[in-house]
């Protein structure tokens, strides 16, 4: 089913870190928002209703945001583009903390160092994906422009057609919709905090490609993209 989808018309595209298929991580993600987008199976969870928005985008920390292809562009030199660059970047794990991001409950890396290579590493893959990238149109990026972007901000969603990318990206997994409720996100933080004590460190082996087939859809994911696992030294 999901081979069928991605070869819609005109699918969005994304490269997005995911958790192995074999870890505990992979399985505890997909059960607490209530759906596997690899195998599209669903599954009942007790807070269905708080998850409605990162439920549809699947298990996932964006790397580089949905995007439609440039003409003349198909999904498989979208793959090629980022095995190729997946194949660049070496495997690490890494400890996470929750917290309220904003109005958001998410995972977020406990240390700065970490913080920080992600954020190169995002940066690299936006680079090698550009060329296959359709630019928003002038007025839909207009239209994106909100009160509280900072400058910066601005200028990025202008160049890149997305806010949150080189100095303005936070690696991050959303575990909540937004909520109004400060003690139900906190309740989350809590019930993470614990859920990370018994999962450990995040491994952080590889990417994938997910993939929107139109608009509104559940994001599936398409292709994993295993990192390199030779260690400098070996």
């Amino acid at each position: 089913m999901i081979v069928a989808q991605v070869h819609a018309r005109h699918p969005r595209v994304a490269l997005y870190y995911a958790p192995p298929a074999s870890s505990a991580w992979w399985r505890e993600g997909c059960e607490w928002l209530g759906r596997d987008p690899e195998s599209g199976r669903e599954s009942a969870t007790s807070v269905h209703d708080v998850t409605h928005a990162p439920r549809r985008y699947g298990w996932h920390a964006t790397l580089v945001a949905p995007f439609h292809m440039a003409p003349g562009v198909e999904l498989a030199d979208v793959l090629a583009s980022a095995r190729a660059w997946a194949g660049t970047v070496p495997r690490f794990e890494m400890a996470l903390r929750a917290e309220a991001l904003g109005r958001f409950a998410a995972l977020r890396p406990a240390a700065a160092h970490d913080d920080a290579t992600l954020r190169a590493l995002a940066g690299d893959a936006l680079i090698a994906l550009a060329p296959l990238r359709k630019r928003p149109s002038h007025e839909s990026i207009e239209r994106r422009i909100t009160e509280g972007m900072s400058g910066r901000q601005i200028e990025l969603l202008r160049e890149w057609g997305y806010p949150y990318v080189f100095d303005e990206y936070r690696f991050h997994m959303t575990l909540s919709d937004s909520l109004d409720d400060a003690n139900q996100r906190e309740s989350i933080v809590s019930d993470w905090t614990r859920r990370i004590d018994t999962l450990g460190p995040l491994p952080v082996h590889g990417a994938a490609l997910f993939v929107e087939p139109e608009p509104g859809a559940p994001f599936m994911l398409w292709q994993r993209l295993p990192f390199n696992n030779v260690q400098d030294g070996a």
